[in-house]
């Protein structure tokens, strides 16, 4: 606990626990976005077709999904803190996999277990980091939700930016990947000795903390799981763009590889930007307002890039795509941590729910890309980012007529 001497907005600890937090969204982003950023590459490494690219990453998603299934459990075994020093390491290492096989061996199924490790990792991962930014933006009463997401966007505007330069100078990207997990696996040794416990002390008192059944019970939270449909209806958009909005601009409006790269890091700048402002519209306009903005930004961004006559129009769209995709997941999970006592169960549920945009759209988006193009097969992430819409309301912190502008609220 903090000393009631020192103003929790400045106390050193928190501060540093704050600025950790926040670096290992980003470093959570950069795996990834490096990831993505070579798609194209791997694609041709493996003389893939479009619906092989999509069974590919599913075994991302499927790592995501077990990983997300076991997280409620296991990070409430180990807490936040060791949950992150674990799963980042396995992150990472499942990285460097990724870079010695395309390097050395490339095998398309072991690609496939190595991208089930990464995103095994990377979810358990996902659910214990935003865990304890939720804690710590609790401890310091200011709203750091959306900051923290930037990180990841930040992350993954270097790792596509990284991404685009390698495939320009023609690395290979065995060993671009290889090494950037080695870095990542260095960085975070470092990093996790400035976290401190998410958990709150009153969790640890009789007939408080969390058994297995209390964390299965957040499954029958409607408003748990209409936050889950918010999340999945933006980190369908929000994955799409990550999965195939690369391809979606070589195959749909000719350019090439480097240039597919180029757009997906003017996607993740976007995002960047709508989270680092995301904070002052939330606490000037609340979250339900907020939400509800940006999935219609996100929709007519879609529409853009779906339509648009020229490439520079569907990078409009793209930026449009990006900004409007920015906070679902950051307001989501705040949201689903409101209650620091049910958090872990919580935060597990509509990660879970969310997650399966992951599970469920690279192969959907991969199968309709095949027989109807890539730009028509978005007219799917539509709907999802329509029902994210309606389920906004879901957002707003119980109790409340609407979200207040307090910094009670943030």
């Amino acid at each position: 606990m903090t000393s009631t001497a020192v103003p929790a907005r400045t106390d050193p600890a928190l501060v540093a626990w704050r600025n950790a937090v926040f670096a290992v969204f980003a470093l959570s982003g950069f795996v990834f976005a490096n990831w993505a950023a070579r798609v194209p590459n791997m694609r041709d490494l493996l003389g893939a077709t479009t619906q092989e690219m999509g069974v590919l990453i599913l075994g991302l998603a499927a790592g995501a999904m077990l990983g997300l299934i076991a997280s409620g459990h296991v990070v409430a075994h180990l807490g936040a803190t060791a949950a992150i020093r674990w799963f980042l390491t396995l992150t990472a290492a499942g990285l460097v996999a990724i870079g010695l096989i395309a390097g050395f061996a490339p095998s398309y199924w072991a690609l496939f277990g190595a991208l089930t490790v990464l995103g095994a990792g990377n979810s358990m991962l996902d659910v214990a980091m935003n865990l304890s930014g939720a804690a710590n933006e609790r401890r310091i009463g200011k709203t750091l939700m959306p900051m923290f997401h930037a990180g990841f966007s930040v992350g993954t505007m270097l790792g596509a930016g990284l991404g685009a330069l390698t495939e320009q100078l023609g690395v290979s990207a065995g060993w671009h990947l290889t090494v950037v997990g080695l870095a990542v696996l260095a960085v975070s040794a470092y990093l996790v000795r400035f976290l401190q416990p998410a958990e709150e002390p009153r969790e640890a008192e009789p007939g408080e903390k969390a058994g297995w059944r209390t964390r299965l019970a957040a499954w029958t939270d409607i408003r748990v799981l209409l936050i889950g449909l918010i999340i999945l209806g933006m980190g369908f958009t929000e994955g799409t763009a990550n999965d195939w909005l690369g391809l979606a601009m070589v195959d749909g409006y000719g350019l090439t590889n480097p240039g597919g790269a180029a757009v997906f890091a003017v996607f993740v700048t976007a995002m960047t930007l709508g989270r680092v402002g995301g904070g002052w519209f939330l606490d000037r306009f609340g979250r339900v307002p907020v939400l509800a903005g940006s999935a219609l930004l996100a929709l007519v961004g879609l529409l853009l890039v779906i339509l648009g006559p020229t490439a520079p129009v569907a990078i409009v769209g793209t930026v449009l795509w990006g900004i409007g995709a920015s906070l679902g997941f950051p307001v989501g999970m705040s949201a689903a941590a409101d209650d620091p006592v049910n958090a872990t169960a919580n935060v597990a549920v509509v990660a879970t729910v969310g997650y399966c945009a992951f599970l469920i759209g690279p192969p959907l988006i991969g199968l309709l890309g095949e027989s109807v193009g890539l730009r028509n097969a978005f007219y799917v992430v539509l709907v999802l980012v329509a029902i994210a819409l309606v389920c906004s309301p879901a957002a707003r912190r119980p109790g409340s007529a609407r979200a207040p502008r307090t910094d009670e609220d943030r």
